[in-house]
Formats: C-alpha cells, structure tokens, sequence
C-alpha cells in the first residue's frame, strides 16, 4: 500500500532534524571544526555553529605597543624640558597668571587657525601655516580668493596662476582637460571642483574652499604674495572674478581712473608686470579708455622707471622706456 505524501514528507523532515549518534554537530552529526568566532564550533557538513563546551574565555592586556606609546611620550617630554623648546606651552611650570593666560589666548587662535578641507590621500599638502604677530594676532595666510559669482559657464572661462620665472598654471573649464574643472549644481559644487584641479596640479598655492570662494595660500614660504599673479579670463559673462589684496581683478569693476591706479599698484608690488598681468590692465584701460601714454605715467608714478614688463615671447625682463611708453627686450630685441 503506498505511503500517503504528507506522511511521506513528515517522515523526510523528522529524519533530517533528526540527530545522528557519534557525530559532533547537534543537528546533523557531522564533524566539527573551529568556527570564525571565539568560543564557537562550526559543522563541516551543515555549517551549523554551536557553543564550544570546551571554550575558556581569557582576558587580553594592552596591546604590545602601549608601552612603547608611552615610553616615546616620555621621551618627547624630556626633549622639551631640556631643549630650545623648554617654555613652551607650559611645560616649564611656575607660570604666572598673566602668563598663562597669553598661553591660553595663543592655543584658541591656534585651534582656529587650523581651517581648511582638503583629501589627504591625494593632495599631499601639508597644515595650514600658523604665525601671529607682535600683538598675538592671528596672521591671516590667505593671499587672494576666486569666487563663482554665477554659474553659467558659457566655455572659455580660464583661470591662471602665474609667478616671474616659475611660469603660468592654466585651469579651465573643460570636462575633457586633465587640469580643467567641470560645473556642478550650484556655485558650492563648481567651487569645490576648481578646488579639487588645483590642489593636485598647481605647485604654487593651496587651495581651500569657503563656500563658492576658492581662498589660495602659498605652498612655499619661499615664494612672494605679492609676486603671484591671479588672472581670470572670463570673456561671455561675469560668472567667475577674482580677488587679491581685497581689489577685484575683474576689468569691468573698473569705473574710475582711481580703481585703476589701486590695481596696478598691486601688480607693480614685485616691480614687474607679468603677462597675464598685462592682459588684464589692457582689459581695464579699454574699460575706461586709458591711453598707453597716461598708463606708463601711472606706472612712473608708483614706482619710477625702473618697473619691468616679462617679454610674453622670450621670458626675459624688458626696461621700461618712457619716452616711448612701452618695454623694449634686448634679449629679443622687440618691444613689449
């Protein structure tokens, strides 16, 4: 007489439930191996994992390198107090009130020194430089800013980073460049791209994002703020402008004779007038309709006639000839 299915089936399921006498696991009898947690066994067969009955729990000590953490401490500690560096921050003890309270003051301005986001995996730059002058204030390391006034990039839009002698570092947009940025959703992401570019190419600055603000600081104490040169080119609108020494650089700000001589005053900081520079206070006179002669004139004005022109062809340093309003290059031998 054949067997019913749902019998059939009930008899299949008790037997697999069903334990098998000598075998280590609980619920098939298989073997028994180590399982990846402590103090449990796994079965070879079923995978089922169980309380090892055999397991003693034991309590683990500080790590290997907790003495040797505290003993480089130490070590550290004894430095200070022996070195150059014995008074600093307090460690020499005996402070007085007033003291301690300078102490207190620099280590807040410190802290809030320390801004600034950037990927450490990629972008290998070092913390933010913190000085402060005679009157314990904090010295302010940002040499200029470039802020995404809209975001309506039309093409064209290029931002150069120019320094006598080191050369010029272009940033555009342009998705497909290997040193172009490409346009987010809002100013906040176009910024933060522009960041990004510059961070892992530019060998003259750092760049830290405020908003839709780029600040930029130099990578060098070598180097001079008033040597670098912040051009932005952005020729079918106002979407992009940028800043140094709290004077926008953008030729259409430009209204006055007044906004003009402020400008050049900064670019003649190094006494030179780099390329980039150049093309921009060409900008700014056809702005207000300054000629060459009346420009030479404010140049003389600001710093003599010693100022010099970087020759856009060869690199070198063209003399100013007043005469002629404008910089001859005897390397070249070509008028600037």
């Amino acid at each position: 007489m054949a067997e019913w299915g749902f019998r059939k089936g009930r008899r299949e399921a008790a037997e697999n439930l069903s334990t098998t006498e000598g075998g280590d696991c609980p619920r098939c009898g298989g073997d028994k191996q180590p399982s990846s947690m402590p103090g449990y066994l796994s079965c070879v067969k079923c995978q089922y994992e169980w309380k090892d009955p055999d397991h003693v729990a034991t309590r683990k000590g500080p790590p290997e390198t907790y003495r040797r953490d505290a003993e480089l401490i130490d070590e550290f500690k004894r430095e200070m107090q022996s070195g150059d560096l014995s008074n600093v921050l307090g460690i020499e003890k005996g402070l007085s009130g007033e003291q301690e309270a300078s102490l207190h003051r620099l280590e807040d301005k410190w802290m809030a020194g320390m801004t600034g986001h950037f990927n450490a995996a990629a972008e290998e730059r070092k913390p933010l430089m913190i000085s402060f002058d005679d009157d314990d204030n904090l010295v302010d390391t940002t040499i200029g800013s470039i802020t995404i006034v809209a975001n309506g990039f039309d093409g064209g839009e290029e931002i150069r980073l120019e320094y006598p002698g080191l050369g010029t570092e272009f940033y555009a947009y342009d998705e497909a460049s290997e040193t172009g940025w490409r346009r987010g959703r809002a100013p906040e992401d176009t910024a933060r791209s522009i960041t990004n570019v510059i961070n892992r190419f530019s060998k003259l600055v750092y760049a830290n994002q405020d908003g839709a603000t780029i600040l930029l600081e130099l990578r060098s104490s070598e180097l001079k703020e008033e040597s670098l040169v912040i051009f932005v080119d952005d020729p079918g609108g106002t979407d992009i402008v940028a800043e140094k020494g709290g004077v926008s650089m953008d030729p259409r700000d430009i209204t006055m004779l007044e906004d003009y001589r402020v400008v050049v005053q900064i670019c003649l900081a190094d006494g030179i007038i780099s390329p980039s520079e150049d093309q921009m206070l060409w900008a700014m006179r056809q702005q207000l309709g300054i000629d060459d002669q009346l420009h030479v004139q404010i140049v003389q004005q600001i710093f003599g006639d010693h100022a010099l022109k970087e020759c856009t062809s060869c690199g070198e340093m063209a003399e100013l000839y007043a005469d002629y309003s404008a910089w001859y290059c005897h390397s070249c031998e070509s008028w600037c």
